[in-house]
């Protein structure tokens, strides 16, 4: 392979692990203390020989090994140090996505409640002005910043802050944490949500959703798009780097795994209700 190609690769291989781990590249500038034209650049394929300081700090902050950013290992970036081999199920599964809302966490929609009690306005009213505007949210085409102040406008409420509500009444799905550490033992698994910006982040510092090695973290935020959006699916299948039939959605939506099934993902249908009985339906799913 000539120089440029091998630039190029190095280029391909730093976006993709940024990616995966839900980063923009001004995020991980910020986190990893690069220069945004440096890094633009070197994902391009602009930059010759950029410092190995520089890849080793990519590798640092989107937690994947050096050596596979370098191209010195084969196979897909991992998340993590080596492990041992992922497996491959029966029905030939290798990548798993989780939804978060409904699927990882449960009891969000509680926050209306408590949003109408502060505000004293009736929950409904709540819902639907907060749904008038979640879509727009969650693509970003509205910042958190600007829909905290168009709700604090309409309910009367000084310093509204949605993401506190949330936090306050989301509660991790019984059961789910043991499920979703045991499948990222042995098969490459990833998030997809329709979130709002800084949601994912929020759960995760919070412990309110699983502390495993994501692969690839899919942000409708940052995607421009939400399920069941086809745009969503496309960018999730290229971070996954496996073929569509590899790919496994969990998603207590039925409108957003039947595009997935549309783009020949396997998809199961999580009960909120009767979590226990979803988690073990994965679980024989996903047997080997």
């Amino acid at each position: 392979m000539g120089g440029a190609e091998n630039e190029k690769a190095l280029g391909e291989r730093l976006q993709l692990a940024r990616r995966r781990a839900g980063l923009t590249q001004q995020e991980l500038c910020q986190k990893a203390g690069l220069s945004y034209s440096t890094l633009a650049k070197i994902e391009r394929g602009a930059i010759r020989t950029p410092s190995v300081f520089t890849v080793a700090a990519v590798a640092e902050i989107t937690q994947t090994p050096l050596e596979e950013l370098l191209g010195m290992r084969s196979g897909h970036l991992r998340p993590s140090v080596a492990s041992e081999p992922k497996k491959t199920s029966k029905s030939g599964v290798k990548f798993v996505y989780f939804d978060v809302n409904g699927v990882l966490v449960r009891f969000f929609q509680r926050a209306f409640t408590e949003v109408a009690r502060v505000a004293g306005k009736p929950a409904d009213i709540v819902e639907t002005l907060f749904w008038r505007h979640n879509d727009t949210v969650n693509k970003g085409h509205m910042s958190l910043r600007e829909f905290n102040a168009r709700l604090a406008k309409e309910l009367g409420l000084e310093g509204f802050d949605w993401q506190k509500y949330y936090l306050h009444n989301a509660e991790p799905m019984p059961e789910i944490d043991k499920l979703v550490r045991w499948t990222s033992t042995h098969y490459e698994v990833g998030l997809i949500s329709n979130s709002m910006p800084g949601a994912i982040n929020a759960l995760k510092d919070s412990g309110k959703i699983p502390d495993v090695s994501y692969t690839a973290i899919v942000d409708s935020t940052k995607v421009g798009a939400i399920k069941p959006e086809p745009r969503i699916y496309e960018v999730a299948e290229q971070l996954a780097a496996v073929k569509s039939r590899e790919i496994l959605l969990v998603d207590d939506s039925r409108a957003n795994l039947t595009a997935a099934d549309h783009k020949g993902w396997h998809v199961l249908w999580f009960n909120d209700f009767h979590p226990s009985e979803s988690i073990d339906h994965i679980r024989q799913s996903l047997a080997f």
